[in-house]
């Protein structure tokens, strides 16, 4: 039997975040222009698994992922059973400007999916000029409520399994089915009230349809990639966003979902390939 070692390190950084202590796990690999990766809510940095082992990438750009706390192997802070995690715009923008100075980071590029689609847009409007540029996967200014939050964390219910019934029709139906599931079983093992807490700067908190057109696309520039399938961040929600957005580039990318970069990378990676040749000069 042999087996072989993945060239993706993985490592823990000590930060102040929210004037807390928190332990946040992050994984990275290649070298070049850094690439921060944020996931989705109620999930973590394994959704870009595939990015962080495509030689075509990593040869060209230092791929970072990092698990915010509360999520994957970032643990929540020290007295976390006596509150009611809640994510918000604030806390969203402190905790990847402070993974990038942690990292000594010059002008990252940030992609982001969903919440992290939305936390692009942020980053882009409010420290533009930290940064190379931003990718918005399923990017939109806000996203209506269309479930009651509250099924996702109750005590008469399986917490995992429920998250991820609720994002399994986000998925496009021809999505390869290794990925589809393995992309649920990320939901599966999320902790209690975490995706419901994430969702709070989705739907509640985070809305920023009426800061868009401060965003300066010649300081931060802004691609955007929105699957055909979504029904929670819809096309017509991400063409909104982008229009309102002088100088963003939105594609609207077919056969996909809502988690491209986990559900199926291949067809992904067709979209975004071009858009990181553009940031590294390619």
């Amino acid at each position: 039997m042999s087996g072989h070692l993945e060239a993706v390190i993985g490592r823990y950084m000590q930060v102040q975040l929210g004037g807390q202590p928190c332990r946040v796990y992050f994984e990275e690999a290649g070298q070049g222009v850094p690439l921060i990766c944020l996931h989705t809510a109620g999930s973590d940095g394994r959704q870009y698994r595939h990015l962080l082992r495509d030689p075509d990438i990593t040869a060209h750009f230092r791929v970072i992922v990092f698990d915010m706390p509360w999520h994957g192997k970032s643990s929540p802070p020290a007295g976390w059973q006596d509150s009611d995690y809640q994510l918000t715009t604030a806390a969203y923008m402190e905790m990847v400007l402070v993974v990038a100075d942690t990292l000594a980071l010059d002008r990252p590029v940030v992609i982001g999916c969903s919440i992290g689609g939305r936390a692009v847009l942020h980053l882009a409007r409010l420290h533009g000029d930290r940064l190379g540029g931003v990718i918005g996967l399923q990017s939109s200014g806000m996203v209506e409520p269309y479930y009651d939050t509250q099924w996702l964390h109750r005590g008469d219910v399986h917490g995992g399994e429920v998250c991820a019934a609720q994002v399994s029709g986000l998925i496009a139906p021809s999505a390869p089915s290794a990925e589809r599931w393995e992309t649920l079983w990320h939901y599966m093992q999320g902790g209690p009230g975490v995706f419901r807490g994430d969702l709070y700067f989705y739907k509640v908190e985070g809305d920023i349809r009426h800061q868009l057109a401060e965003i300066d696309t010649t300081v931060c520039p802004v691609f955007m990639l929105t699957g055909e399938y979504d029904y929670s961040c819809t096309p017509a929600e991400s063409q909104a966003t982008a229009d309102a957005i002088n100088g963003a580039e939105l594609t609207i990318m077919s056969g996909l979902g809502h988690f491209p970069m986990s559900e199926d990378f291949q067809r992904f990676r067709a979209y975004l390939m071009p858009i990181l040749a553009r940031f590294s000069g390619r």
